[in-house]
């Protein structure tokens, strides 16, 4: 089944809601990094909340969700967009604790319980958005609905969750965040605070083959949920040739010169997608001639 996400109103359109499965994207990141169980169920988490929030953007609008907590994964980064893109990577991939007392990938423990959520929004202004809560849980989901409720003031209900077969591959991930809007009433939030303490774990429900679409309606109620749209989820990295080549420009004629007497020529890596490209000296000649025609 392919990944994706959905948009959708709800209750009249006094709520907004997203829902997606990303199993196959959560599933490359794992074998692009090697990450193990837990640390997987964090990425992956957190790369599933980061692709719907990309959902509330337009265009070529983007976000950069940055995870930092004290546990022994270290920092995560994911970056997103409005069409469905992600991609992330973790500090520490090889992190794996036995199962917490629920019977749960500890993510928490590798996460860390004190540190700093920030999304920081490229909308094609001068300006950057950016926003930063304390980490609350590390458990990512709880995290994710602190934000929204106060570093973007919109009450919401945020639902992750990955599972991991025991020899390390992705079996199941997705999510859904639901948002109330001004002039909800009371009625609406009772019945879907009641609708989401009877629900399954999402990864549950994404393992038993339910889409989405199910998920919102198994979250908000059957007949309730009106779907605005649907896009296709992938993890797909913006890195090029082009861009390694121009970061390599910028460090000027001098230190390029130097690779090309200590090495020879350079190699830049990925950090999201791990793609390394490598310039012989006749690349790096090159970049010291366009250098000294500007």
């Amino acid at each position: 089944m392919r990944d994706y996400l959905i948009r959708a109103i709800a209750y009249d359109g006094n709520v907004r809601a997203f829902a997606a499965r990303t199993t196959n994207t959560v599933a490359e990141a794992q074998v692009r990094h090697d990450t193990w169980p837990t640390t997987t169920a964090a990425l992956g988490r957190s790369m599933t909340a980061a692709v719907m929030m990309g959902a509330m953007l337009k265009g070529e609008d983007k976000l950069t969700v940055k995870l930092e907590g004290n546990g022994p994964i270290g920092p995560m980064i994911i970056d997103a967009n409005g069409k469905g893109h992600v991609r992330g990577f973790v500090t520490n991939g090889q992190v794996h604790f036995d199962l917490n007392d629920a019977g749960k990938l500890d993510v928490s423990r590798a996460v860390g319980t004190e540190g700093a959520l920030t999304v920081v929004k490229d909308l094609g202004l001068r300006d950057m958005f950016s926003g930063q809560i304390p980490i609350v849980s590390g458990e990512i989901a709880e995290d994710f609905t602190y934000y929204f409720a106060v570093s973007e003031q919109v009450p919401s209900s945020v639902g992750l969750g990955v599972l991991v077969n025991p020899d390390n591959t992705v079996l199941a991930a997705g999510g859904f965040i639901i948002q109330l809007l001004p002039g909800c009433d009371e009625k609406t939030i009772s019945d879907i605070e009641q609708h989401l303490q009877t629900i399954e774990p999402v990864s549950t429900m994404i393992e038993k083959g339910y889409t989405p679409e199910q998920i919102l309606q198994m979250a908000l109620g059957e007949n309730k949920v009106q779907v605005l749209s649907q896009t296709p989820v992938e993890f797909k990295c913006r890195c090029s040739r082009e861009r390694f080549g121009a970061a390599i420009m910028s460090l000027g004629a001098q230190e390029i010169q130097e690779m090309i007497d200590e090495d020879g020529g350079a190699e830049a890596e990925c950090h999201f997608c791990l793609e390394k490209y490598y310039y012989d000296q006749e690349a790096l000649e090159g970049f010291i001639d366009e250098i000294n025609k500007k």
